[in-house]
């Protein structure tokens, strides 16, 4: 009920003023910046979408017994961890800092410009739901504003090693507060300190035991929410239905120069596979690929903070531009963020909320003055 009041408001608003990036406003935000809701979005038609629901249902798979579907992924997983918090770890994504180390257990992976130094070089999220498994994960490094922003979408406990000042005002927010810095083992891999801090075995109940943060959803969390639309257990999307569009693509060029990052489409396994510095990217544990049933790219412009190369996305914004890949297709998208408490909702041409696939999710914010260079082949 709430995603529908969210979806009609989005829909039938005229405009309204957000609240950015440069300057921090009485009620808890930063910045400003006007946004003009387009109003051509429609509601969906109510017997259509019954018979959509029923074909689905038909056609879905039953859930197993102890399991549930994820919030995070759409998948079966253990019903003790339902009320577990995810956390969100911040994986240097320097090729010093390779091979990584359990980002195949991210069930959803952010990918976002760390610095408009040294060609845009990038530094990873990855949002792990079941942590409990985790052995090693990492190196990790230090955090930015827009990712203490989105890991808050999620109610994830942040992990990483510091940061700029900039940050201190969203650990201010009571719902970025909760986060762990620099407590993680290190361990000796040859290289200097900064490439050496990993989340082991264990770590993380000493972090939750030590903070006492819950290991359970809290307060912040959007009750009843999920952050993706997914399509009903045991069924695939038709893009053909999202109103816009709909392209193969096989292969995915970021305009990220430093490191190179591409998606490569694996039509055996129907996941989009992530490869940087001219090489498909391996868990170094695992030695599986960092692949995604699904793919989200978002046109976002940016505010840079200082000299430094520091800077912080314009994440609250309506109506902006991005992209959805799944099966080794494409379809133009959608997104909305009104509140830095909001979770980011996406929707299709016709202006329903994006139904996507269960699975692993990799989302990346594009900046805007490099949307025009995303190349999709």
């Amino acid at each position: 009920m709430k995603r529908k009041i969210a979806s009609i408001l989005v829909t039938g608003l005229c405009a309204m003023t957000l609240f950015g990036c440069s300057k921090k406003e009485d009620n808890g935000s930063v910045g400003s910046s006007a946004v003009t809701i387009d109003q051509k979005k429609e509601a969906s038609d109510t017997a259509s979408s019954q018979s959509t629901t029923a074909e689905n249902t038909a056609n879905s798979k039953e859930v197993p017994a102890g399991m549930y579907l994820s919030e995070i992924t759409g998948e079966p997983i253990d019903e003790s961890l339902k009320n577990q918090r995810p956390i969100a770890v911040m994986v240097d994504n320097e090729a010093t800092a390779l091979p990584h180390y359990g980002t195949a257990q991210a069930d959803v992976v952010y990918e976002l410009m760390n610095s408009t130094a040294n060609n845009r070089i990038t530094r990873l999220m990855c949002v792990v739901k079941d942590w409990g498994k985790i052995k090693q994960l990492g190196s990790i490094r230090s955090t930015r504003p827009t990712n203490i922003v989105l890991a808050a979408e999620w109610n994830a406990v942040l992990c990483h090693d510091g940061g700029p000042f900039y940050n201190n005002t969203y650990f201010g927010y009571p719902w970025g507060k909760e986060h762990f810095s620099g407590i993680f083992s290190r361990v000796n891999n040859g290289k200097s300190r900064e490439f050496t801090e990993y989340i082991v075995t264990g770590d993380l109940d000493d972090a939750f035991a030590n903070s006492g943060y819950s290991k359970e959803y809290n307060s912040h969390r959007v009750e009843d929410e999920t952050h993706f639309n997914f399509s009903d257990y045991g069924t695939e999307v038709d893009l053909s239905k999202a109103g816009g569009e709909v392209k193969d693509v096989n292969e995915v060029v970021l305009p990220f120069k430093h490191n190179g990052s591409m998606l490569k489409y694996n039509d055996s396994t129907k996941k989009y596979e992530y490869y940087e510095y001219g090489k498909q990217h391996l868990d170094a544990d695992s030695k599986e690929p960092l692949a995604f049933t699904n793919v989200i790219l978002q046109s976002c412009s940016f505010a840079q903070l200082d000299q430094n190369g520091y800077l912080v996305y314009n994440y609250l914004s309506a109506n902006k531009n991005g992209y959805y890949l799944t099966n080794g297709k494409c379809i133009p998208i959608t997104w909305t963020k009104l509140a830095e408490t909001d979770i980011t909702r996406y929707y299709d041409m016709n202006g329903k909320e994006l139904t996507i696939n269960s699975g692993k999710t990799y989302i990346s914010l594009i900046p805007e003055d490099t949307w025009k260079s995303v190349d999709l082949k």
